[in-house]
């Protein structure tokens, strides 16, 4: 790599690249986390809000599920968990069983998605006309609003946080494969960043079966890749969006 004179000469001959005062985590003793949002859902292709309601893969997103799997071969993994939702668990599954010693699915209730209460099986639309006063509100403050009889993304962040940490923290210098959903990849981001602006939280695009790396430990994290669906280019939909965007 060649740089500028000027910057050559700031830079000893073991580290070429500029201090930041940040320090990555040490592998050893770090968890390496690929967090993969499910297939696409029969809800996801309707555009209806599912939160934990337990909605089936469509015929898309097994496809996706099976794309995942290509993309995977060769690589190795000390654990694999998943959401008990049908369209998490499945993911894994379909993804598993194609591969070669793949540590069984562990199913773990906390990585559920947000949970959207009275509005799941409700289209934007219904929940326009029903719950405007809930959208406006979310609009002003996505961070802190609750689903009607749901949770908001703070309380999804207090759940899955705890979820994604302790796992870590059972796989120190190893690396993990965790199937959820797209809230959840935001909060594995947040922890990875040391946290994300609240009005950056919904701009955050998580394709289905897409690949998010962080690592992670107790005292810091770093984020490694974010959204990585490659494995998609063939297929028309990602569907990128889900129930913590106002869509589905």
């Amino acid at each position: 790599m060649n740089f500028p004179p000027r910057l050559q000469s700031s830079l000893s001959p073991t580290y070429l690249r500029a201090p930041t005062g940040f320090h990555q985590p040490d592998r050893s003793q770090a968890a390496e986390v690929w967090v993969v949002r499910h297939g696409e859902s029969t809800w996801n292709a309707t555009g209806l809000y599912q939160g934990q309601s337990d909605v089936p893969l469509s015929p898309t997103g097994v496809l996706q599920a099976s794309s995942l799997a290509e993309r995977l071969t060769g690589q190795h993994f000390a654990a694999v968990y998943s959401s008990d939702l049908t369209r998490a668990r499945r993911t894994a599954e379909l993804v598993t069983e194609r591969l070669e010693g793949m540590p069984p699915v562990r199913l773990n209730h906390d990585l559920r998605e947000i949970d959207v209460g009275l509005l799941s099986g409700m289209s934007l639309e219904e929940i326009g006309s029903k719950y405007g006063e809930y959208l406006s509100a979310l609009q002003a403050n996505p961070w802190d609003t609750r689903r009607p009889g749901g949770e908001s993304m703070a309380d999804l962040y207090q759940r899955s946080s705890k979820a994604i940490l302790n796992l870590a923290a059972q796989h120190l210098g190893e690396r993990i494969l965790l199937f959820t959903h797209g809230g959840v990849v935001r909060v594995a981001v947040g922890l990875a960043l040391g946290g994300v602006p609240q009005n950056a939280w919904t701009r955050l695009s998580v394709a289905n079966t897409s690949i998010t790396r962080v690592m992670l430990n107790d005292q810091r994290g770093s984020l490694l890749s974010f959204n990585d669906a490659a494995h998609l280019e063939e297929l028309q939909a990602a569907c990128e969006t889900d129930d913590l965007l106002g869509l589905h």
